[in-house]
């Protein structure tokens, strides 16, 4: 494992307790890190009912589940990561909220440790020029559902080592993960591909030329998308798109990545998506049916 034995993941959303999942699955003692208690709970709860399902599909035995929970521990301090050999963040994808996060670490952890960012869109360079290490600073963008998506984006920011860059490339293996390779620009590969997509998509429907079913199905259909973009804009969170545009619009400079003037509405609006209930669709809990927002109608 490269010297990778102890892993810290800082937040206990989404992401942060897939990642933790991952990690404990595949060998690592795991501590999951977040300032609230209940978000912790919430994490392992999430991850035991993730580990039961894959039981039940026979992808993992009952003991491989009660070794994973075993080998992860939850913490609301963030001193807890002080002797991992890899720290994770996962928080929330705020560039300064990182930075101080990233300011903190590299006080408390040890000077070998390797510092690496979830972050979907923020500069890796960014974040490592806030701490004494740089060059064991790293980007390992994990897809949504982590335990289910093989992709994992490398990204190398300016001053990151060739030897880090591996460690994390072998590590993300050992995950059972395919790790790609990408250097430190906005969007990173995914999402300077991805966001003007589902961006231009939003336009589509703020210009009239189409209604939101009819734009998701000519996608699914046309262009063998499994998810139409505003259904997956939904999924994803439409503050997070919105956040993603402008990292894009900042830092290219170009017209193009200018977020829809819907989009900017809707999240003004504090329609979201999933998280909310509503955003194109309307998400009803426990429901498998999908609905058009009344808006768009």
């Amino acid at each position: 494992m490269n010297g990778i034995k102890k892993v810290s993941v800082i937040g206990a959303g989404t992401m942060g307790n897939g990642i933790a999942h991952v990690f404990a699955m595949n060998g690592f003692e795991t501590v999951l890190i977040d300032i609230s208690q209940d978000a912790l709970n919430r994490a392992l709860a999430t991850i035991t009912k993730n580990l039961e399902r894959m039981v039940a599909k026979g992808t993992i035995t009952e003991e491989a589940k009660a070794n994973t929970l075993k080998r992860l521990s939850l913490n609301t301090s963030l001193n807890a990561c002080s002797d991992s050999d890899l720290v994770v963040e996962a928080a929330t994808e705020n560039v300064d909220i990182k930075l101080k996060i990233f300011k903190q670490l590299d006080e408390l952890c040890k000077p070998e440790t390797i510092l690496a960012s979830n972050t979907s869109s923020i500069s890796i360079t960014k974040i490592g020029a806030a701490t004494k290490r740089a060059y064991k600073v790293i980007g390992m963008h994990f897809m949504n559902p982590v335990p289910v998506m093989k992709l994992v984006e490398v990204i190398k920011g300016y001053a990151t080592s060739a030897e880090v860059m591996q460690t994390v490339m072998d590590t993300s293996k050992v995950l059972g993960k395919i790790p790609v390779e990408v250097n430190d620009y906005p969007g990173f590969v995914a999402n300077k591909i991805l966001m003007p997509m589902i961006n231009e998509a939003i336009y589509t429907l703020y210009e009239g030329v189409a209604g939101v079913e009819e734009i998701d199905t000519v996608m699914k259909l046309g262009m063998a998308h499994p998810m139409g973009p505003l259904q997956l804009a939904d999924f994803i969170g439409l503050d997070v798109c919105l956040a993603i545009m402008r990292v894009l619009h900042d830092g290219f400079g170009n017209p193009k990545y200018a977020p829809c003037p819907l989009l900017v509405n809707m999240v003004t609006a504090g329609y979201l998506g999933v998280k909310t209930g509503e955003g194109f669709y309307k998400h009803e809990a426990g429901s498998k049916e999908l609905k058009v927002s009344a808006r768009f109608k």
